[in-house]
């Protein structure tokens, strides 16, 4: 089946062909990195990681590239005041480098929590310079750009008459104009949605670079143009990043390629939506902003416990990537237990052997989950529709269960049909969907719990109940169920 993906240039659904056959290349706005990345960045790059693992799991080769900013991003989005690394730098007295270099290592530190997968390139824009100077060049010698004062200006009106600049978005100029402001007498910009490509530095700026306009540095739309041509080319498969970059930042990325190359940079433009809370649109100035590590740690006024990362993760896959994500304690709380519950079943049903029974005892059934498991597929091949695919898994739930309990026998299905059944979980949550069992990754946590089990039985085993009985009592009063099973067995879960 065809895989389909929305493309926000068409505004439609479209049959994904890529440029090369067998190979992807996928560029993705990656962080600015002067603070934490906060949790809207972490929808995108959480959703991209989907992409880019379900893009593998088809077979495609893919090179996926996701750019760090550590420069050229002012305090304005109309070209106007400090660039923020210098600033925070010049507050911290610190080398611009020691700001970039936190808080990139605190973005790795966040993508590892959840499990995303490193992309193939991570260039970032200060060691990308001379591509950006390269790149302005040849738009001011194809008449696209002027220079005045040692700051060079993409001339937006003169481009519109050629290409429509509103074109990502489905905006005329009259109404890109009308939500701007007339430029005052001190403006030396054209017009006024003219934006800067190479911005003249202050004596005092702490980050700039010689150029044949005088010391600069680049403005900050230019280097994802730069960098997405050096390793995708001139014409690519898919660029993606949040809806919030739809209107100025790839709008101004299409002008800029379409200039120098006479090309649209990519074929697929794709964006996620935005993240709520409790029904409010999530900002600093409303106190509802959640960053990463407060939800790990719970340690925030709306939070009323910790979530773990691959809960986030698994609450974020329940959304589709295109609609809006409401965050909620009840909606979070609601994820990890349809994560342990779906994690469970995974786990139950790692541990059948098919029989050698070619032909269902039950061909009912053995139809109604063959239906289910291809729905995986389908949905995903849908504008990878994650909440559809959990939905099939999650009908899928009631027979693993009812096979382990006796109630269903395994021979009711095809060996075949379990085999794949069993292929496909593990393919899906572990390999596509990127989740993984937290606690059974905690060695030391495992090691603790064999150890308190071979005590409990030691003392069940000598009548000790009341040994027996205070371990298990001080482990649910810890958050750890711990059960017995047939045969004297004893299992263990977090509540």
């Amino acid at each position: 089946m065809p895989l389909r993906i929305y493309n926000t240039l068409s505004r439609d659904k479209e049959i994904f062909t890529p440029i090369t056959e067998g190979h992807v290349g996928m560029y993705v706005c990656g962080p600015t990195v002067y603070s934490d990345v906060h949790l809207g960045n972490c929808r995108t790059f959480i959703s991209f990681d989907i992409i880019y693992r379900y893009l593998r799991y088809l077979g495609y080769k893919v090179r996926y590239v996701r750019n760090i900013t550590d420069a050229g991003h002012l305090e304005g989005d109309r070209d106007e005041g400090d660039d923020k690394f210098s600033k925070i730098a010049r507050l911290q007295k610190l080398e611009p480098m020691e700001i970039v270099q936190k808080y990139t290592l605190g973005f790795h530190h966040v993508m590892q929590l959840l499990n995303n997968l490193p992309p193939s390139i991570e260039p970032t824009a200060t060691g990308h310079i001379s591509e950006q100077i390269e790149i302005t060049r040849q738009i001011i010698a194809n008449g696209y750009a002027y220079e005045i004062n040692g700051t060079v200006y993409f001339d937006v009106e003169k481009y519109n008459k050629e290409q429509p600049y509103g074109i990502l978005t489905n905006r005329r100029m009259e109404d890109l104009l009308e939500g701007t402001r007339e430029l005052g007498g001190q403006d030396e910009k054209r017009g006024r949605l003219d934006f800067a490509l190479w911005i003249k530095a202050k004596p005092e700026h702490l980050m700039q670079w010689p150029s044949p306009w005088g010391m600069g540095f680049p403005g900050w739309h230019i280097e994802c143009s730069a960098m997405s041509e050096k390793y995708l080319g001139k014409k690519f498969d898919i660029h993606g990043g949040g809806m919030d970059l739809a209107a100025t930042h790839h709008t101004n990325e299409i002008a800029q390629s379409q200039a120098c190359y006479h090309t649209s940079p990519a074929n697929y433009w794709m964006h996620t939506n935005m993240l709520t809370v409790n029904g409010t649109r999530m900002s600093k100035s409303l106190g509802n902003g959640f960053l990463p590590e407060e939800l790990f740690t719970g340690n925030h006024p709306l939070l009323e416990k910790a979530y773990a990362p691959m809960t986030v993760r698994f609450f974020m896959l329940q959304t589709h990537y295109r609609s809006t994500l409401d965050f909620s304690n009840e909606a979070l709380q609601a994820s990890e237990k349809g994560f342990k519950r779906l994690w469970d079943a995974y786990e139950v049903l790692k541990q059948f052997t098919a029989g050698e029974n070619k032909a269902a005892n039950d061909t009912e059934l053995d139809s109604k989950v063959n239906k289910l498991i291809g729905e995986f597929d389908e949905f995903m091949n849908d504008d990878f529709n994650t909440a559809k695919v959990l939905g099939s898994m999650f009908e899928l739930v009631p027979v693993i269960n009812s096979m382990k309990d006796g109630i269903i026998k395994t021979d009711a299905i095809a060996a075949t049909t379990l085999a794949l059944l069993q292929l496909k979980f593990k393919a899906y949550l572990e390999d596509v969907f990127g989740l993984k069992n937290e606690a059974a990754n905690n060695k030391t946590l495992n090691s603790v719990m064999n150890l308190l089990i071979e005590i409990r039985k030691e003392a069940k085993a000598k009548r000790d109940f009341v040994t027996s009985d205070m371990i298990r009592n001080q482990l649910a009063l810890a958050g750890i169920n711990l059960k017995d099973e047939k045969g004297g067995e004893m299992s263990w879960e977090i509540n």
